[in-house]
């Protein structure tokens, strides 16, 4: 892991959740995915002109239920598969929105090949353990929101697992397990390093396994992009870590009558309130232990703020910030 004394906080990592492309109530057509990715690329490439050297990575949540969802329907004329291979294609689907998205505000600005020799998204893998017991209680919510009479149907016919989602309606859920190394990291940081913006671990990453021998092997999961993106971000040794969302900070007692906004939390402190369970794990809870992990593997600063304020949470203006403990 790289040490705070070699981290550049000119060098960051920016984590786009899906509201980077679907936000909740759209049909998810093209138009609302160009619209929304163009929002986003447009701060990224604000930051970009000041001299910031950038990794992305982005949630796929609604796109890997949607691509399962078409699987489904075209059962009979075509062969369904698998999670982790729905899970590669929205790397290519997402990647492409961002990549193009992207170098277009970076010839607007005058910044490709001058700041900036262009944008790359790879196909990236990312290690878990095949004995986490997440794969036996899944929580990661994936696809469309539904009403509780159709998430009752779907249970039924499927065999789906569908919860309750915090921001409302109900989602499937699938094994969500930790993620322990990201296999393309080196290229990632070469890239990065060469004066590229680089697009990986897109959806937390294509969950793997080991097999014997070093063989790997896909399986049925999709890992968090909160927690693969604090392990790219340390793996490739940037300084700042930036979590956008659809929430302007985090909250304590979130929605509720005595919730209460943090601007700053030191590492300890926001390990307390974790802790603690202020923070859902099926919403805040995986971003704010992200950037606890971030810190305590010696990161400079992680940042949790909304995708609209995006150039402002970047700067540190706005959204929640979490530091390092005093010395």
């Amino acid at each position: 892991m790289a040490s705070r004394s070699r981290r550049d906080n000119k060098y960051i990592l920016i984590a786009l959740g899906g509201n980077a492309f679907q936000t909740k109530g759209e049909r998810g057509t093209t138009e609302d995915y160009w619209r929304n990715v163009y929002r986003a690329a447009k701060a990224i490439a604000k930051v970009v002109s000041e001299g910031y050297r950038v990794a992305i990575t982005h949630g796929n949540g609604p796109q890997v239920g949607i691509i399962s969802v078409w699987m489904d329907a075209g059962k009979d004329r075509a062969p369904p598969q698998t999670l982790d291979i729905a899970g590669s294609m929205t790397q290519g689907w997402l990647g492409y929105l961002l990549m193009q998205s992207l170098r277009n505000e970076l010839v607007k600005h005058g910044l490709l090949g001058k700041t900036v020799k262009g944008v790359v998204a790879i196909v990236n893998q990312v290690l878990v353990d095949k004995n986490d017991p997440a794969f036996q209680n899944p929580t990661k919510y994936v696809g469309p929101w539904y009403d509780e009479e159709t998430a009752k149907k779907l249970t039924k016919e499927k065999g789906w697992v569908i919860k309750p989602d915090p921001r409302g309606g109900y989602r499937r859920v699938v094994p969500s397990p930790d993620p322990k190394d990201n296999i393309e990291k080196d290229a990632v940081r070469k890239l990065l390093d060469d004066g590229w913006i680089v697009i990986a671990s897109g959806g937390g990453g294509i969950p793997v396994v080991y097999e014997d021998h070093g063989i790997l092997k896909g399986v049925e999961a999709v890992i968090d992009k909160d927690l693969a993106g604090e392990l790219l971000a340390t793996a490739i040794g940037v300084g700042k870590f930036v979590i956008l969302t659809d929430v302007d900070k985090v909250y304590l007692n979130y929605r509720k009558p005595n919730q209460k906004p943090i601007d700053v939390m030191t590492v300890s402190q926001a390990k307390k309130y974790y802790e603690k369970g202020y923070f859902p794990p099926g919403s805040m809870g995986p971003k704010v232990l992200a950037a606890i992990r971030f810190i305590e593997h010696g990161g400079n600063e992680a940042i949790i703020g909304k995708l609209e304020n995006a150039y402002e949470v970047i700067k540190g203006l706005s959204g929640t910030r979490i530091m390092p403990d005093k010395d």
